[in-house]
């Protein structure tokens, strides 16, 4: 009698992806290492140029020299607080940006200009979720998520799980909105989400705050939880990521105490 397996068109196109299988087999090999002062925060990639985002400040560099092209600085009026990850986006450079480590925490998205590092716009997310740590654009919708801190527990009234990641809709509303599962809490530690980037192979990267590890995950067939898929090791100290969407499989994460930007390729182990 002849077995008949059934298997979910989902699950093939979220586990089988660039001719291997999710499956715990995979790594990221390391390409170069460039030094740049403003990895503090996270990163944001075209196809010609890395954004680098530190605090209040923020360096365009060529990708393949690793040359300074332009450079902003926060201003005199000191509205800009605390920047994170970033991404680009038709011509225009989004970064989460929150009053951390204020409380209560709020938060906003800061656009600029890519070719000239302008600031073009600023949308308030005020303190509906708590301190935007990054955004993304994926499928159509912003999506960003919110921190929360085991840190500051006691003056917040909240701790890390109720980190939340938010989907958008292109007036900022929110469509839906998920946590992250205990497994992957407890490796942020008294920190929390600091980094995330939809990835190529449908998952969502996600680090903490200090852990040199990616956390792929994905949305669950039901309830509020994301779903751990997969760990895996990389050479960054948490902070902010980007998938470069010009190069498959290729991401940027920063070394923040070395001050450096590190580009990786996912690839399949022997």
């Amino acid at each position: 009698m002849k077995k008949v397996i059934i298997v979910s068109l989902s699950v093939i196109t979220i586990f089988l992806t660039a001719g291997f299988i999710i499956n715990g087999n995979r790594e990221f090999k390391e390409i170069k290492v460039f030094d740049m002062p403003e990895a503090r925060q996270g990163v944001a990639v075209d196809k010609n140029f890395i954004y680098v985002i530190g605090s209040q400040e923020i360096g365009k560099y060529e990708k393949i020299s690793g040359k300074l092209i332009k450079r902003w600085e926060q201003d005199s009026t000191g509205k800009i607080i605390h920047l994170d990850s970033g991404l680009i986006y038709k011509g225009k450079l989004y970064c989460a940006h929150s009053n951390y480590p204020g409380i209560p925490m709020t938060s906003s998205i800061e656009i600029w200009d890519v070719k000239t590092l302008t600031h073009l716009d600023s949308r308030s997310l005020g303190i509906s979720w708590g301190s935007c740590t990054w955004i993304d654009r994926y499928k159509d919708s912003w999506w960003a998520a919110f921190a929360h801190y085991d840190k500051w527990k006691e003056e917040a009234k909240t701790d890390v799980r109720w980190t939340t990641v938010v989907q958008f809709n292109d007036q900022w509303q929110m469509l839906e909105s998920w946590v992250f599962p205990e497994e992957v809490l407890k490796k942020f530690g008294i920190m929390s989400n600091s980094g995330g980037s939809w990835g190529p192979d449908g998952l969502l990267y996600c680090t903490g705050h200090d852990n040199p590890e990616l956390y792929a995950l994905k949305l669950p067939e039901m309830g509020s939880v994301l779903e751990l898929v997969e760990t895996v090791p990389i050479n960054n100290t948490g902070q902010g990521i980007a998938w470069d969407r010009s190069e498959p499989y290729s991401i940027y994460t920063i070394k923040k105490s070395d001050r450096q930007v590190v580009h990786s390729k996912l690839i399949s182990r022997p």
